[in-house]
């Protein structure tokens, strides 16, 4: 986007940008223990509760990402107006308290109550910090900053698997037969840290928005009324409201009508379809019982008109955010590829644990310490190589350098799971589990640079929470789900979970087309953002 004559950007890191970063990281690290801690303790909770891998695909993705994507929407719009560290703190605080209520929960209703309190808090962590940290750190150093956050989220879910299975295994030993159990207790000690955390936040300077990318940032004079409208828009009943109060054309409000007749008519194929491949018994909320293949669709079906919503209502409120987002094929593809890695990264590891203990016959201790460890130590070295080896390249090789290592690890790493998860014992598994992980962990710094720097910043907020609308609904909601529900089918949790690396040849594809326009298209953001 550099111009000749144009302003030279800052090339230092602002003050208290580094303590930023940390505190940042731990923050996410929070948020992937609070929300991953669930794997480790699903063969507890599947025998407490009398439930299949099916419903805990469902626990563990469909019911958490439905809440956590819609309400990423409003909070994502609030971090581009209002204070965001105030932001954070507050669910920080929020989601918290959540995860401690799963810990008191002795029904899958409320476990799953719980779990959408998680996904509520959760969604302004990554619309928020992104845009805080953009404006603490230079340009040439967001490959860095953005590993360092992958970091933190292998370090949350290593962590998760080690305090949740350490936690539950401890309990039960110490206090067996008591009313509560050992996955409850775990949930209990997870909650507690983040209490501690929210108070730091809350005191974090505000860095001024925009000033690392040289481009000025007026304030917003309405955020908190600007996020109800948001939210109001891409509410499915409510939004036909907010269309009209927006004098929308009458073609684009039959337009959304029609799309949301074609998700209704899908979702009621899968879930029939779902219901034949693996019939399961209802679930119960208080006196209703729901077929769980009819939950899991109707939540996918309800993102789905979320984000055709979204669409529709940033183009009207917001023509400039609709301009540069939508204008950039590069931010598109990004979005789909993120998503489409998401369906197999939250598919297995939803699973890792229970596949570790179903076919090694691990103990859940032995699961926690061992896998734990070895998943958060190459999460978080993987990142912090690849991250600035990403920047490196990028100078070189502009456009394609961070590209070019996102595609590899996303090509290579499915290749090699086969290798992974056909290992005929455990210590086998955990030595190839060592390379592949590394090489997994490549993919998500650059991708998230390449996106993030296609749009202005005051839009970074809204891009992020569109990208985890989408990539939530359709890869956590669907891929942990999916995995269940070939697990149930087959009763073979391996091939269930090698079934999904399919998903790598499309990525491949769209990887080599980002690799060829995300130059051409950063360097065209001013002229879309004018119109």
């Amino acid at each position: 986007m550099s111009e000749a004559g144009a302003p030279k950007l800052p090339t230092v890191v602002a003050k208290g940008g580094r303590y930023a970063l940390v505190l940042l990281a731990l923050t996410q690290a929070m948020s992937l223990l609070d929300r991953q801690i669930l794997a480790i303790l699903a063969p507890a909770i599947k025998k407490d509760l009398g439930v299949g891998d099916a419903e805990m695909g469902l626990l563990y993705g469909t019911v958490f990402a439905l809440f956590y994507a819609l309400f990423s929407l409003p909070v994502g719009r609030l971090a581009d107006g209002w204070v965001r560290t105030r932001l954070l703190a507050i669910s920080l605080l929020f989601w918290s308290a959540a995860t401690g209520l799963a810990g008191l929960t002795t029904s899958f209703a409320m476990l799953a109550l719980s779990r959408l309190g998680v996904g509520i808090g959760e969604a302004a962590t990554s619309p928020a910090g992104t845009s805080l940290l953009y404006d603490y750190w230079p340009r040439q150093q967001r490959g860095f900053v953005m590993a360092i956050m992958a970091s933190a989220i292998a370090l949350g879910l290593g962590g998760s698997l080690i305090l949740g299975g350490l936690a539950a295994n401890w309990w039960d030993v110490a206090h067996p037969g008591t009313a509560l159990r050992g996955w409850q207790f775990a949930f209990l000690v997870a909650a507690a840290p983040g209490f501690v955390f929210a108070a730091f936040l809350w005191t974090l300077r505000e860095p001024e928005r925009g000033v690392m990318d040289g481009i000025a940032t007026p304030p917003d004079p309405r955020p908190f009324a600007a996020s109800l409208e948001m939210l109001g828009a891409v509410t499915p009943g409510f939004h036909l409201i907010v269309m009209r109060a927006r004098r929308a054309a009458p073609a684009m409000i039959a337009r959304n009508l029609v799309l949301i007749g074609v998700i209704a008519a899908a979702m009621v194929m899968l879930t029939i379809a779902s219901t034949a491949i693996s019939p399961r018994p209802p679930l119960v909320f208080g006196s209703v019982a729901v077929n769980p293949h009819a939950l899991q669709w109707s939540v996918i079906g309800f993102g789905l008109v979320v984000i055709v919503n979204l669409v529709q209502g940033v183009s009207l409120s917001d023509p400039q955010a609709s301009r540069v987002i939508r204008g950039s094929p590069t931010v598109i593809m990004c979005m789909a590829v993120g998503t489409l890695q998401s369906v197999l990264n939250y598919g297995m590891m939803a699973f890792n644990p229970t596949f570790l203990i179903r076919t090694y016959h691990l103990s859940l201790g032995e699961t926690a310490l061992k896998f734990g460890f070895l998943s958060a130590g190459m999460g978080i070295v993987g990142p912090l190589l690849w991250g600035p080896l990403s920047d490196w390249l990028q100078q070189r090789f502009p456009g394609s350098g961070r590209a070019g290592v996102a595609a590899f690890a996303m090509i290579a790493s499915p290749l090699m799971s086969v290798w992974v998860y056909t290992a005929p014992d455990a210590e086998t598994f955990f030595w190839r589990f060592l390379p592949y992980s590394f090489i997994l962990t490549g993919w998500m710094p650059p991708l998230y640079a390449i996106m993030y720097e296609q749009v202005l910043p005051r839009m970074r907020g809204l891009t992020s929470s569109l990208y985890l609308l989408v990539m939530t609904i359709l890869g956590l909601g669907i891929g942990p789900y999916v995995v269940g529900l070939l697990s149930d089918a087959t009763g073979n949790l391996r091939f269930a979970m090698l079934s999904i690396q399919w998903v790598a040849v499309p990525i491949a594809v769209l990887m080599l087309l980002i690799a060829r326009r995300a130059e051409r298209d950063e360097q065209a953001l001013l002229a879309r953002a004018a119109g």
